[in-house]
């Protein structure tokens, strides 16, 4: 059955188990060209969620890989939701969360893969500690190393800066240069956090009741550790928890076909997160310096994106 929604977009398929007044989890999950990453995606959902029940809800931005009949061929048990151009990260994840009738909210991306029971670890670690709104997995890079970006500390320019200079690496222990990835912490151990990541992260419908949604000034990137500050700055804890665990192939989520767009929009979304959160902290030389500096590496990286073509 085919049910239009609004201008551009449609709805194919049903609830993956059924109508239920009471939905455990919706899984939201923005496609673009990923029809090899996604197929693995939504392959793994059962194994790491049941028998909690669940619905998924699938935003496609234009693919041109063939995804949504893919989609609609193998897993009629989808809400896809197409779209007449890609339309960026942010409004479509909205799209697909207001959409979802769970108790809890799974953002997902493609090219991530649930381990055995892992949303079901999340789901009861969230309902059996107090004031929590976020909760994120451990996550892995494919070759089972260690992906950092799971969880994350406040990116204040001295965090972002010795990350980006390979500061934080050379000195792993000092918490003064470990702010943005908390290499300081052990990955094993359960910590509250200042943000995870948007690979994968469960969120409280209260939470969203309360603060709303990710927030659109960012058309992709940023968004999640935007809403993981604003959480904590409305009472609310993030945590990360490694007892549940999540593959992640990063860059393979449909970033990678829109290269020129996806640098030029990860630089914008890291100054619209400073300026928003930070810019106000600090004196405007130093705001105009900072704003140099991103506008520079943004050049410099698209400039390598352009020699490597």
């Amino acid at each position: 059955m085919k049910q239009f929604l609004w201008f551009g977009g449609f709805v194919y398929g049903k609830y993956s188990n059924g109508y239920s007044l009471i939905m455990d989890i919706s899984i939201c999950i923005v496609n673009l060209n990923s029809i090899k990453q996604l197929d693995k995606c939504l392959k793994s959902l059962k194994s790491g969620i049941l028998p909690l029940s669940y619905e998924v809800i699938v935003v496609d931005n234009f693919s041109k890989d063939g995804s949504q009949n893919f989609i609609r061929k193998n897993f009629s048990n989808v809400r896809l939701i197409t779209n007449l151009r890609n339309q960026g990260y942010t409004s479509e994840i909205n799209k697909a969360m207001k959409i979802g009738v769970g108790r809890y909210k799974l953002i997902l991306n493609p090219d991530s893969r649930l381990m055995p029971q892992s949303i079901v670890t999340l789901v009861s670690f969230m309902k059996k500690t107090d004031g929590v709104g976020i909760v994120g997995p451990l996550v892995l890079n494919e070759d089972g190393s260690f992906q950092w970006s799971c969880r994350r500390g406040v990116a204040r320019p001295l965090a972002v800066f010795s990350y980006f200079l390979g500061i934080a690496k050379l000195f792993p222990g000092n918490e003064i240069f470990t702010g943005y990835h908390l290499n300081h912490l052990n990955i094993r151990d359960i910590n509250e956090v200042s943000g995870v990541s948007g690979s994968c992260m469960l969120i409280d419908q209260k939470l969203i009741d309360e603060i709303g949604y990710f927030d659109e000034k960012y058309f992709a990137y940023q968004e999640d550790s935007d809403y993981c500050l604003r959480a904590i700055n409305s009472g609310w804890k993030v945590y990360y928890n490694p007892e549940a665990v999540v593959i992640h192939k990063g860059g393979h989520g449909g970033s990678n076909s829109v290269p020129f767009k996806s640098t030029f929009e990860w630089h914008r979304s890291y100054m619209i997160y400073y300026f928003k959160h930070f810019s106000k902290d600090y004196g405007i030389f130093f705001n105009i310096m900072y704003s140099v500096i991103m506008i520079g590496k943004l050049i410099i990286s698209e400039i390598f994106l352009l020699v490597r073509r």
